[in-house]
């Protein structure tokens, strides 16, 4: 992983704690991984613990790594780090997407408390004069519309139903059906149900080419009037021109953590909409958050120590329905 990263997910007390099950190299590798001290390092490694910015375990890398058995990722998404050739070596694969996904739930609830309350739209008219109680739009949105049963889309409803605020949670997710649903607390339903049905539209499902435009210009505008979109999981997902003329005009507010493409060119009109609110892909783990991304990785591979199975372990059939 990077230095810089290094430093925050895994400070000076977990690399202690960490060296206590494994015999740790000295320093973090940060650079390429088929050269040099890297490589030596990787000659005699059982357990690599990767984060962002670590190059793809490749073929050529793998070479290097006779020994290798287990990859502990200490980020989110394993998509980019894993190739063919870590299946082929039948390489343990975990991922601290756990860790990850209560930062991004918790995110995505202030989001869906502000748009139920279209507290941008009332922010922007503030200038304009205090608006009256009867002036005040979508205190009323309480019908929550989640797409996609991901590890955050299920936090995301876990916290839906705990809160006292009487949401209802449609849910659309291939892979669910209508018991395990009413379990998590939601109504599985069709996702044209789910557009015409929720004031609040959040997407949490995974980067797939059948998922691309999942919220099409057709989706988002049967999602009522003074319905706000938020997208904390990939920006492929959504249309992001139809998006923004439909924001432009007024009728949807949004909250986008991603986007597509990611940046956006600072010209780009959602940029400058008062009633949308892009930040730079930021609900995940950031700041002293990033701690719990290291403190899962050091608890991995205390169980990779003592011989028991990974928490976050997935496999090549789990990771196609991943982010």
């Amino acid at each position: 992983m990077g230095p810089e990263v290094a430093e925050a997910v895994l400070p000076p007390d977990l690399r202690d704690r960490l060296a206590r099950s494994v015999d740790l190299v000295p320093l973090p590798l940060t650079a390429s991984l088929t050269c040099g001290d890297a490589r030596d390092a990787l000659a005699g490694t059982q357990l690599l613990i990767t984060g962002w910015g670590c190059p793809p375990l490749t073929a050529e890398v793998l070479a290097g790594a006779p020994r290798l058995r287990a990859v502990v990722h200490a980020a989110g998404s394993v998509k980019y780090l894993v190739t063919e050739a870590v299946w082929q070596r039948k390489l343990l694969v975990s991922s601290a997407a756990d860790a990850n996904a209560g930062p991004v739930a918790d995110f995505t609830l202030a989001a869906i408390t502000l748009g139920s309350k279209r507290a941008l739209t009332s922010a922007a008219r503030y200038a304009t004069g205090w608006p009256g109680f009867t002036e005040r739009e979508g205190a009323d949105g309480r019908t929550i519309g989640v797409i996609g049963a991901s590890h955050i889309g299920r936090r995301v409803i876990e916290r839906l139903v705990a809160s006292d605020a009487g949401y209802r949670v449609l849910l659309t997710d291939p892979y669910v059906g209508t018991a395990e649903a009413a379990e998590l607390g939601a109504e599985l339903v069709p996702l044209r149900e789910l557009c015409s049905s929720s004031s609040v539209v959040s997407v949490h499902a995974p980067q797939l080419p059948e998922t691309r435009h999942l919220l099409s210009a057709d989706m988002l505008a049967l999602i009522p009037d003074g319905g706000t979109v938020i997208n904390t999981a990939r920006g492929s997902l959504v249309d992001t021109e139809a998006l923004a003329r439909v924001c432009a005009s007024g009728r949807l507010d949004a909250f986008l953590d991603v986007t597509d493409p990611e940046p956006l060119p600072t010209d780009h009109p959602l940029l400058r909409l008062s009633n949308v609110l892009v930040t730079p892909h930021v609900a995940g783990a950031q700041g002293s958050e990033v701690r719990r991304l290291g403190r899962y990785a050091v608890e991995e591979a205390e169980r990779f120590a003592r011989g028991e199975p990974l928490r976050g372990g997935l496999g090549r059939a789990e990771l196609t329905r991943l982010a």
